[in-house]
């Protein structure tokens, strides 16, 4: 089975410019592109590039000049502005990790804007937070807490 085959959904994701979300997800996030995958146009706008975090991937692209990233639209729309207003993950991605207070970390020295901080979720039996990258995609972050034995 190839590595395409074992992730079975893979995330794709705009942005308005998919250069520089790549160079901030792999510094606040933790990702890594794989330079084999990245594909631009003459003009050198990102046409396709791909990030991988323990195997697993997330393509990524500037699919015109006119898209607006979540963060735009809801600076010009009043009803995107309302329905963002909130700290949870509105289609966006959930990424589990093994050590989310360093995830957590890293993400604010790096600029990203956490929208929930870091917190034990006994119901959902992990610890976590939740981000937005650069352009507004939210990001929510887990580790599975420990359970006594």
């Amino acid at each position: 089975m190839s590595e395409r085959d074992a992730q079975r959904i893979v995330p794709m994701i705009a942005y308005e410019d998919a250069g520089g979300a790549i160079a901030w997800l792999t510094e606040a996030f933790g990702f890594h592109e794989r330079p084999e995958q990245r594909f631009t146009a003459d003009d050198g706008t990102v046409i396709h590039a791909e990030l991988e975090r323990d195997g697993a991937i997330v393509m990524l692209a500037t699919p015109n000049a006119d898209y607006r990233g979540p963060k735009r639209h809801r600076e010009t729309c009043e009803q995107a502005r309302r329905w963002q207003d909130n700290p949870w993950v509105i289609d966006g991605l959930f990424v589990a990790v093994d050590d989310v207070d360093a995830r957590h970390a890293r993400a604010a020295a790096a600029g990203a804007t956490v929208i929930r901080g870091l917190e034990d979720s006994p119901e959902a039996g992990m610890r976590l937070y939740t981000a937005e990258d650069l352009e507004g995609h939210r990001w929510m972050f887990g580790q599975a807490l420990a359970r006594d034995v």
